[in-house]
């Protein structure tokens, strides 16, 4: 029981070193221009725009590929901020 219990310990702290380094050495940034740009959209989910939500278009306005004129519900006013916000944050190289 003890063999047990002191293998266990050993085990379980090889596999928290082992993810602990993993962690560090495969961390990826997370854009936070996407987070913004969700924030600026209407937030209606409708998929008008040919993206699976709000989150689709605003992942795609971040990498560059997305079209802020094809948000149907979107107002002139909120797409001329998000034109504005992604000329002032450009993606990064």
């Amino acid at each position: 029981m003890i063999k047990a219990l002191i293998m266990m310990l050993i085990l379980g702290g090889v596999v928290g070193l082992v993810l602990g380094f993993a962690a560090t050495k495969f961390h990826v940034e997370v854009d936070h221009r996407e987070q913004d740009l969700l924030g600026m959209l209407p937030g209606y989910n409708c998929g008008g725009c040919g993206y699976p939500g709000c989150s689709g278009m605003a992942a795609a306005l971040a990498d560059g590929s997305g079209d802020i004129d094809k948000c149907k519900p979107s107002k002139a006013e909120q797409k001329d901020k998000i034109k504005q916000y992604l000329k002032d944050n450009p993606k990064a190289a």
